[in-house]
C-alpha cells in the first residue's frame, strides 16, 4: 500500500516544518485504511502506534507513505510504514488494529 501528500503551510509548525501531529494523522489515516483492506473490509481501530520522527518534512514536499501488512490473524492487524520526503525518510511508525 501507499499513498501520498503535499505538505501545505496549514500543515507546518511554527518551526516551520510539517507539524508532528500531521505526520501522526497522516501515518494513522494510511495504515488503518490499509489494515481495514486487509482484514477483508471489515471495520478496524487502532490500539497501538509508535511513531520515530527521523527528519524534516518541509513546505511544497510530497510526503509518500510506503506500507506493509507485517501480520493478519483472526482479531489482529500488524503493519509497518515508513514516510519519504524529498530528501529520505521523514518518519517511520508501526502499530496494531483490531479487526471488529
Amino acid at each position: 500500500f501507499e499513498f501520498s501528500i503535499k505538505v501545505i503551510e496549514k500543515f507546518l509548525n511554527t518551526g516551520g516544518i510539517a507539524h508532528g501531529g500531521f505526520i501522526a494523522t497522516i501515518a494513522d489515516t494510511g495504515m488503518g485504511n490499509a489494515a481495514h483492506i486487509a482484514a477483508g473490509n471489515k471495520r478496524c481501530v487502532t490500539i497501538n502506534l509508535e511513531i520515530k520522527f527521523i527528519s524534516a518534512g518541509k513546505l511544497n514536499d510530497t510526503l509518500i507513505g510506503k506500507i506493509k501488512v507485517l501480520k493478519r490473524t483472526k482479531s489482529l492487524v500488524f503493519i509497518s510504514l515508513e514516510i519519504m520526503g524529498l530528501n529520505g525518510i521523514v518518519a517511520t511508525a508501526s502499530g496494531t488494529w483490531k479487526i471488529l
